[in-house]
């Protein structure tokens, strides 16, 4: 996630203005990277079980590819 993107997200729910109303808060984007981070990793993780649970341990072609993609979405992080 890109430092545009964060600022954008934290604009729509307005954080960006509750941040500049409080002045000891301003020079807190290194927060909002970390938690935008955690919230990019909880997403990842869902998204990856999803295919996890497509896996039936059969090894066959749709197994591997369950596999694979879960490996993808972590490997995203």
């Amino acid at each position: 996630m890109t430092k545009d993107e964060i600022i954008s997200m934290a604009h729509v729910v307005g954080v960006v203005e509750f941040l500049y109303s409080n002045p000891n808060l301003q020079d807190s984007f290194e927060f909002l990277q970390r938690f935008a981070a955690l919230v990019a990793a909880k997403e990842r993780e869902a998204c990856a079980k999803v295919c996890d649970a497509r896996y039936m341990g059969d090894n066959n072609r749709e197994d591997m590819e369950a596999k694979r993609c879960a490996g993808a979405i972590r490997a995203r992080s």
